[in-house]
């Protein structure tokens, strides 16, 4: 048998019984004079944060308005979030790596997220994935990757494009939508979410406009 290594203190990562310093000051929030912040960024984050009565919690949709202005929640986003919001970027940046939406890395600016999870995979999901990823042939300013679910079993095979449900997807689609996003064009708009109908409660159909939302 291997011998496992072990610390020489135990089988622990050394620091972990750390006790915690109360004497060391608590990370600053940033100055908001030296602090430059893009003027329409500081606007939609302000705008998130009067729908709650606690301000802190429109810090997911803060850092969604980073990631677009910025393709990233890039150490210059946090710092930014940070400073609207009045908290410190330590608390930003451990909601942005905690959920699998926000990139803390450089990616494309076009997003396409395949779902993978089990309805999809069943109906095709990892070939949709394949599919995609040859579709795009390496395009930098493409972010393709496996998502383990976008909760829209229904229309499996499907993906998450910039933002926008599409499918049921057949291989031959992701071509097309590679396509129709360098074109600058709407993709697939027929097998959008968005474009489905629905019932309203009185029982009348109303079609979805590409204004985005259901109505």
């Amino acid at each position: 048998m291997t011998e496992v290594t072990r610390f020489t203190h135990g089988s622990r990562i050394p620091g972990w019984d750390d006790a915690v310093d109360p004497d060391k000051a608590p990370a600053p929030v940033p100055d908001a004079a030296t602090t430059p912040v893009p003027a329409e960024l500081r606007q939609e984050i302000e705008a998130e944060m009067a729908k709650y009565p606690v301000s802190r919690s429109a810090l997911i949709p803060a850092l969604h308005a980073a990631q677009r202005v910025h393709g990233w929640c890039s150490p210059e986003a946090i710092e930014q979030v940070a400073t609207v919001m009045g908290i410190t970027p330590g608390e930003v940046a451990a909601v942005a790596t905690f959920y699998d939406m926000f990139e803390t890395k450089p990616v494309g600016r076009q997003t396409i997220y395949v779902c993978t999870n089990i309805s999809c995979s069943l109906r095709g999901g990892d070939k949709i994935l394949a599919a995609m990823k040859a579709a795009a042939e390496g395009d930098a300013d493409f972010n393709i990757r496996g998502f383990e679910c976008l909760g829209a079993c229904d229309m499996a095979p499907m993906a998450s494009v910039n933002g926008d449900f599409v499918g049921p997807l057949e291989p031959a689609d992701c071509a097309q939508i590679v396509s129709d996003l360098k074109g600058g064009l709407e993709v697939i708009p027929s097998k959008q979410l968005r474009a489905r109908p629905c019932a309203d409660p009185a029982g009348n159909v109303a079609v979805t406009s590409n204004e985005g939302g259901q109505s």
